[in-house]
């Protein structure tokens, strides 16, 4: 696996790999990361996997990474409620 790119975002760090035929995008934030493959012949190239890393997409990543956190967080609780 090897890095292809790095897009600059304030908030995420988001790193586009090359493996095994298909474009990973990985957009990290503090102890978690999402995970998100595509098929190379699903697009045109790497400038067209960056073009989907859009606001929008984002936004949406940023709603998944609140509820990760959440859920994870509820685990702990009730973990320490078990004791």
């Amino acid at each position: 696996m090897r890095v292809v790119k790095e897009v600059p975002h304030t908030q995420f760090k988001i790193t586009i790999f090359s493996w095994n035929e298909k474009y990973i995008i990985k957009i990290e934030i503090g102890q978690f990361e999402q995970v998100y493959k595509i098929n190379h012949m699903d697009v045109a190239g790497l400038d067209d996997v960056v073009e989907r890393i859009d606001k929008e997409f984002l936004e949406e990543t940023m709603q998944r990474f609140i509820s990760m956190r959440s859920s994870f967080s509820d685990a702990f609780k009730r973990k320490n409620l078990v004791k």
